[in-house]
């Protein structure tokens, strides 16, 4: 019993003996934010440019705090000078400011919405089809971008701070990433935390070296065109063809090592119905279902089935768990609102830690008319520039937007406090289809793209920031200090992901359907503002019977899995993870399953020793061949190739 109430007097002490929140922000945590940020915009953004699927780095980007400000902390101690305690709640505030800057380059629309809008991709959808009408493309440029993801990312860091003790105090939501986040940042703050966080910086360290001297050996034999290990055809040159090889992408065998085994077979399960079985049948059918004359990129040729199939699969999962939350969101705020929260921080039911958590939470309050001045006028910059930026959107059509978002940004934020689930693309594709539809023939696609883009934004940072106050709750963080790094990483990434695309955009062939950087996502997207505004006319033929049955199947599927027993349910794959192999192809599953087997062997092997480590080699095998495209850019840019062309050729037979 006593050493109970030392334990208790301890934790007391602890929480009077926290510095104020400003202390939480360094000039040291601003530069690592910042390199964290970059490293991890530069890495994500690849993702999203050649397969538009990424994985949460929230604890990677965590680990890589630990590891930058532990090093840097020495090196300053060696050259003699003395430095400031290395802090959880610092770790915390790193962590926030890094997520944020990179959650930019993942949701800024450069490999969906925004992209769509591009020349290229307008193209893409085809010159001839009804509602793609010429001039309603906008060229990627530097400072369009970056003033839209201005105007538009600050909105949502305001709109539910009035709600955060509700959310995290009277309601008690889960946050299962913002959880786990802190559970991680709060375990590297130990003595034995310490002692394994150095066995996961080492065992980082090898595999991003390794990841980072393969990925510049590949370099030497990608000549131009399909030349290197990336178009290694491992399966055969038939196989290879209909895009089933081994691609020697540490990226995604990271990916497949953090994502789960039923993500991972998904995809594969995705690639060999649709380019195993679906793809090559419906060539055949070349002449009868649509024109031979036609190329295989023609949205009424084999191109228009793969994305609109893939739309399909998109909207009937995204349909599904929409109602899915939106049902289980209601029916617990009504349960919850029926019961007397227990708000009191003296509440004797509350386990002393929480209530001191609590206090810590409470104490450092943010003025509910801060936030609400706050989101009037950047909602107020909006409605005026928007409609300058894009005459397409009117704006009271965004003054409509800001007033309901909100509201939007609550539901979202509620629900993924319940299920870690993210809906913010399914409300963005809620406006896309709306705004299309009233905009007209010929406002539609830009109207429907931009207005997405605003939804969207406005909800997914609104819903982030919740992850965030969760973490910083739990790691005795000071709100404030929260909202001020968001903010911060935010305004850096609005800079960082706008150059970042461009990189890439001007050194490699971005939106080539038949390169590595396909952007398989601006495509979908154009099409579902098309789709928007000419409705079924826009399909190829026979292709609205298959989208009927490709989104009952991702409804039925979702809705099998959750009324069987688990232990069946887990074997049915996810509609959302099979609609990406559907258009990229089958070469990165494997990739990713790949990365799956790793840890499937691993955990049989040694499962202590997997489970601590797995997230460390990935991310090593991640960061590692994500940062080598920083200098395979420059090499591009500067008009240097690689000196060898490694390619391959069937045997001529005689």
């Amino acid at each position: 019993m006593e050493m109970e109430n030392s334990l208790n007097i301890e934790e007391t002490n602890v929480v009077k003996r926290l510095p104020p929140w400003t202390t939480h922000i360094t000039c040291r945590g601003l530069v690592a934010s910042l390199v964290i940020g970059v490293v991890y915009s530069v890495i994500v953004m690849k993702l999203n440019l050649t397969t538009g699927l990424v994985p949460n780095l929230n604890a990677s980007a965590a680990l890589l705090a630990f590891v930058f400000i532990k090093t840097w902390t020495k090196l300053v101690h060696k050259a003699g000078f003395v430095t400031t305690p290395f802090t959880k709640q610092e770790n915390t505030v790193i962590q926030t400011c890094a997520v944020a800057c990179y959650s930019i380059a993942v949701g800024g629309g450069f490999g969906s919405y925004l992209l769509g809008l591009n020349k290229k991709t307008y193209e893409e959808a085809g010159v001839d089809v009804k509602g793609n009408t010429p001039g309603s493309y906008i060229e990627p440029g530097f400072g369009w971008m970056t003033g839209f993801l201005f105007v538009t990312s600050f909105v949502g860091l305001l709109a539910l701070v009035p709600l955060r003790k509700i959310m995290i105090i009277d309601y008690k939501l889960t946050y299962p990433s913002g959880t786990a986040t802190a559970v991680l940042i709060n375990g590297f703050h130990t003595p034995k935390g310490d002692k394994l966080a150095k066995k996961q910086v080492i065992g980082f360290t090898k595999f991003f070296s390794a990841s980072f001297m393969w990925a510049c050996f590949q370099w030497f034999f990608s000549g131009s065109g399909t030349c290197g290990f990336t178009f290694f055809p491992t399966f055969g040159l038939k196989a290879f063809k209909n895009s089933f090889y081994f691609d020697f992408s540490m990226t995604y065998v990271g990916a497949g090592m953090i994502c789960s085994h039923l993500v991972n077979m998904s995809l594969l399960a995705g690639a060999v119905l649709s380019y195993g079985v679906m793809w090559p049948l419906i060539e055949d059918r070349k002449g009868v279902w649509f024109p031979s004359s036609l190329p295989e990129s023609s949205m009424k040729s084999l191109n228009g089935y793969k994305v609109f199939i893939s739309i399909a699969l998109i909207l009937g999962d995204g349909l599904y768990n929409f109602l899915k939350i939106t049902i289980f969101t209601a029916r617990t705020i009504y349960h919850t609102s029926r019961k007397i929260p227990k708000t009191n921080p003296e509440d004797t039911d509350q386990p002393l830690s929480n209530t001191e958590l609590n206090e810590v939470f409470l104490r450092e309050s943010i003025p509910f008319w801060v936030a609400a001045t706050g989101y009037l006028i950047f909602s107020i910059v909006s409605i005026i520039v928007i409609p300058l930026m894009f005459p397409e959107l009117k704006w009271y059509y965004v003054l409509v937007a800001y007033l309901i978002a909100p509201s939007l940004g609550f539901c979202n934020a509620y629900g993924a406090g319940l299920t870690d689930m993210n809906m913010a693309y399914n409300y963005g594709k809620v406006a896309l289809f709306v705004l299309s539809a009233i905009s007209g023939k010929h406002n539609g696609v830009v109207a429907g793209l931009v207005g997405c883009g605003l939804i969207k934004s406005n909800v997914s940072i609104s819903s982030d920031l919740m992850h965030d106050f969760k973490t910083g709750h739990l790691t005795l963080t000071s709100p404030r200090s929260m909202l001020v790094s968001q903010a911060i990483g935010t305004a850096i990434g609005c800079l960082v992901a706008p150059l970042t695309f461009f990189m890439f955009y001007k050194a490699f062939d971005i939106g080539n359907p038949d390169g590595e950087y396909k952007a398989p996502y601006a495509i979908v997207y154009r099409n579902m503002a098309i789709l928007g505004v000419e409705g079924f006319s826009a399909l190829p033929n026979h292709c609205l019977q298959l989208c009927y049955l490709f989104f009952g199947f991702a409804m039925t599927a979702n809705l099998v899995r959750d009324f069987v027993p688990e232990k069946l349910g887990k074997f049915l794959p996810l509609p959302m993870a099979m609609a990406v192999p559907f258009l990229v192809g089958g070469y990165f599953a494997i990739d990713m399953c790949v990365g799956s087997l790793v840890v499937f062997v691993w955990k049989k092997v040694n499962e202590g020793k997997a489970k601590l480590m797995v997230p460390a080699v990935a991310s090593g095998l991640i960061c590692g061949d994500g940062l080598w495209i920083l200098p395979s850019s420059i090499l591009a840019l500067a008009g240097i190739n690689p000196p060898v062309c490694m390619n391959f050729v069937p045997t001529k037979t005689s």
